[in-house]
């Protein structure tokens, strides 16, 4: 197999990176790569817990498979050993500690989710209790004996609780060191991250010349803001958008960003190129509306994950609920057997997943049936009329 030149991929390989650990590095790699003929080894670690992938996590996804599109080896490592352990910090209520069915349950659920993005036969899935369930004590030592408390303490949160004389229980010095380690056992030439993670991934850079190999380059990824513009990407804050949503909801969603984003989600989550990335840039710093690109990146969002005529629909389909005030050709429908509230509908239904929400959404002004507002959680709907609920701006329920 052929690799393009060192040029063509460093151009593909940086666009949107943060930090490139030594990009100078990466430079010979690339090189000795193309003379020998012979794919990198990338790395990316994810934790053992089930994801529910949005747009957010697939920022570095995406920037793996761009490598992989250049001929280059992906290992998709997950972290079943750590996951074992479980949280050590006692700070997550979220991460516990899991079972070996748990883990290989989850990591299922990653195949069917990371490989709407990476190619699978080009993909090396591997768990890191391979080689730590195996280690000894006296490996473990080794280990330990490789890295100094000074270096650990430079992570700026052991830092700051060692300043504040908090404990820091040795299991949780081990936690950077067991993904060091995993560098050193799959002999990765590059492995990937968010910035959040430079600490951890300088620690395998390391740990590899300490164990007499050449080290891994370290690639970091931005962190993407979410819907609201301001704050990362997340489920719990609300501002995500789930790689597994109905095409129209990631269309609705992609059309709420602010226009300060369209650029970097243009960047980031497509592969539209970067001289028409500056050439959308140019069009709006001279008065294009920002709504049109909006459409341009909603399309290429729904038609990566779904396809094009489901864009095309999409685009339809907003134009006509938003512009024209119309509703959707399908909808979700809540039979009534009797005459039920407001509330309860838009629970049964599982339109609005808490009482807390639909009181949220009433104070807000932001349900409506039939066009009309509605602010009572005891409002009564009848079995013998046919209505249709709007909740926000992309939800609809047609009681029947």
């Amino acid at each position: 197999m052929g690799f393009p030149s060192v040029e063509e991929q460093l151009a593909i390989i940086t666009r949107g990176a943060v930090d490139i650990v030594p990009l100078e590095d990466l430079k010979n790699k690339l090189e000795r790569s193309r003379k020998e003929n012979k794919p990198l080894r990338i790395k990316f670690g994810a934790d053992p817990s089930a994801p529910d992938l949005h747009l957010g996590h697939t920022v570095v996804l995406r920037k793996l498979r761009q490598f992989q599109k250049l001929g280059h080896h992906v290992i998709f490592l997950i972290g079943d050993f750590t996951g074992m352990i479980g949280d050590p910090t006692g700070k997550s209520s979220t991460r516990k500690r899991l079972s070996k069915e748990e883990v290989l349950a989850n990591a299922e659920t990653y195949k069917t989710q990371i490989f709407k993005i990476l190619d699978p036969e080009k993909t090396e899935i591997v768990f890191n209790s391979q080689w730590c369930g195996t280690m000894t004590f006296a490996d473990v030592l080794d280990l330990t004996a490789r890295y100094t408390v000074a270096r650990l303490l430079e992570r700026e949160d052991f830092g700051k609780r060692y300043r504040e004389g908090r404990p820091i229980s040795l299991i949780e010095f081990m936690y950077p060191l067991i993904q060091g380690y995993d560098s050193v056992a799959l002999k990765a030439d590059v492995e990937l991250g968010g910035t959040d993670q430079m600490f951890n991934l300088m620690v395998g850079r390391e740990l590899q010349k300490e164990y007499g190999q050449e080290s891994q380059v370290i690639l970091t990824m931005p962190l993407l803001e979410g819907t609201d513009g301001t704050q990362k990407m997340s489920k719990s804050l609300g501002n995500y958008i789930g790689i597994n949503e109905p095409p129209s909801e990631i269309f609705g969603k992609v059309m709420s960003i602010p226009d300060s984003l369209i650029l970097k989600y243009f960047e980031l989550l497509t592969d539209v190129p970067d001289t028409t990335l500056k050439l959308y840039e140019q069009q709006m710093k001279q008065g294009a509306n920002p709504r049109d690109y909006k459409v341009l990146l909603a399309k290429e969002i729904v038609s990566f994950y779904y396809s094009q005529a489901e864009a095309e629909h999409c685009h339809e389909e907003f134009e006509r609920i938003f512009r024209q005030k119309g509703t959707p050709d399908e909808m979700a429908e809540f039979v009534l057997s009797g005459p039920m509230t407001l509330m309860d509908v838009l629970i049964q239904s599982a339109t609005l997943p808490s009482k807390s929400e639909v009181r949220r959404m009433l104070q807000q002004n932001a349900v409506s049936i039939d066009g009309e507002r509605v602010t009572q959680e005891g409002f009564l709907l009848q079995p013998n009329q046919e209505r249709v609920i709007k909740v926000g701006k992309r939800k609809f329920l047609k009681v029947k």
